[in-house]
């Protein structure tokens, strides 16, 4: 059995770095609890994300939100079996270097039935963080939608899943520099909701607005379609936050409930700004605010107790509306879908919240106590902002250059009249609804 260790994201990583185990070592109950979990992050992508962001875009161009997140789940699933697993975490049993994984893995050659490493399958692992690997360019759809040709979102995301998601990954949960220095990233403040809302950013600023944007009212075509979406996310983070466990046991489920209390509390925080500054509060805020909640609770859901989760969820809440309205009013940004006030903000508050609340010297809001090595707030959130610091850079020009390279390669937008007209019928030659 591998040694216990008191950080989730440290046993994590010794999945990676120590030889793998014997058979005899396998868990049914971990093994039963982290299936479940992979079900329930594919749940988030399909059909929760692709419901939340579909009724959020207008009705021109729902099929074309859909077909991006049912494609990139069929996509990047190949592309992690290619190439993508083995560069986050290279093999089993093999010390990694801190930027990249090995490549021992190509075509998971080195994931066989009988492979098991801690208390999982070898193969269970792999699929695990397949889905995060789905999810995460899914999220960037939200800031190109409506105005992105489909071949370049295609090519991009395929580039950006080997380039950016894979070696951020590495860096944090693979062996890389970010994991060995004491990064807190329990579930993926860095590796998912930075990396994506980031690139989300970059997107919408070289792509510029959509055609009317300021100007033209643009609401969601189908809010039934974006709460019902919602809820799937909110039940699929379970997966996402107290799967990262990689177990069946105490992290897990304290990981579960400081989710659902950020989440809960992120939504009233948002609702209650709509109301106390424009006098009713609304539906699309409410779920705006649960996703904040949860985006901002996902680095530390490994690191908290309850009452410092309500504080995170409410703290989020507040935060992420004052982005969103900063960075379409002020900024004059159009990100559609606000990828990066919700995920990229709430991905850098929770990593640093993640620095302070994980101290287990503070009453009531204590946490699971500092990485090994660390025995401060400002040591620990020193690490923590050179995580985020060093993924929001690296994110940026990476994202950036793989935009200028597709742009070259096929354009990323379509041209206005196909903007009109809607990318529903200019790309796929279908509509949304026939009534």
């Amino acid at each position: 059995m591998l040694p216990t260790i008191k950080k989730p994201f440290a046993a994590l990583l010794t999945l990676f770095v120590a030889a793998p185990a014997a058979a005899s070592d396998l868990s049914g109950a971990d093994t039963a609890w982290l299936l479940t979990a992979t079900a329930l992050v594919l749940f988030m992508t399909l059909p929760g994300l692709s419901l939340f962001y579909g009724g959020l875009v207008r009705v021109r161009n729902v099929l074309s939100v859909l077909m991006q997140c049912f494609a990139l789940a069929a996509l990047m699933s190949l592309v992690w079996f290619v190439a993508g697993y083995t560069l986050a975490f290279g093999s089993p049993g093999v010390e990694q270097g801190p930027w990249l994984g090995d490549l021992g893995n190509l075509f998971l050659s080195g994931i066989t039935m009988d492979g098991v490493n801690g208390s999982i399958p070898d193969s269970l692992f792999v699929m695990f963080q397949m889905t995060f690997a789905i999810i995460t360019p899914a999220l960037i759809v939200g800031g190109f939608a409506e105005r992105m040709r489909f071949s370049a979102m295609l090519i991009f995301c395929t580039a950006w899943v080997l380039f950016v998601y894979a070696p951020i990954c590495h860096w944090v949960w693979g062996g890389g520099w970010l994991g060995s220095m004491g990064l807190q990233d329990f579930a993926g403040g860095t590796v998912v909701h930075i990396t994506a809302g980031v690139a989300a950013l970059v997107a919408a600023v070289m792509m510029g607005p959509r055609r009317g944007f300021g100007s033209v009212a643009m609401p969601p075509h189908n809010l039934t379609m974006t709460v019902t979406g919602a809820g799937m996310l909110w039940v699929g983070w379970f997966g996402f936050n107290a799967g990262s466990a990689v177990a069946a046991d105490q992290s897990a489920a304290m990981a579960m409930l400081v989710t659902h209390l950020s989440a809960a509390c992120g939504a009233l925080a948002w609702m209650s700004m709509e109301w106390i500054r424009h006098g009713k509060p609304s539906v699309l805020g409410i779920v705006t605010g649960m996703v904040a909640g949860l985006g901002t609770i996902t680095p530390a859901s490994g690191s908290v107790g309850p009452a410092a989760a309500v504080l995170i969820g409410l703290t989020a809440g507040v935060v992420c509306y004052f982005a969103t309205i900063t960075l379409k009013n002020r900024l004059r940004i159009d990100d559609s879908l606000d990828v990066f006030p919700v995920h990229g903000i709430g991905g850098m508050l929770g990593m640093l919240m993640a620095g302070i609340f994980c101290s287990p010297n503070l009453g009531i809001f204590s946490g699971n106590g500092f990485s090994e090595g660390i025995d401060s707030i400002a040591g620990q959130l020193g690490v923590q902002a050179t995580g985020v610091a060093a993924t929001f850079a690296y994110t940026l020009v990476a994202s950036w250059v793989l935009f200028k390279i597709v742009d070259a390669l096929v354009g990323l937008r379509v041209d206005d009249d196909e903007e009109t007209i809607g990318l529903d019928l200019v790309l796929h030659d279908e509509r949304g609804y026939d009534l």
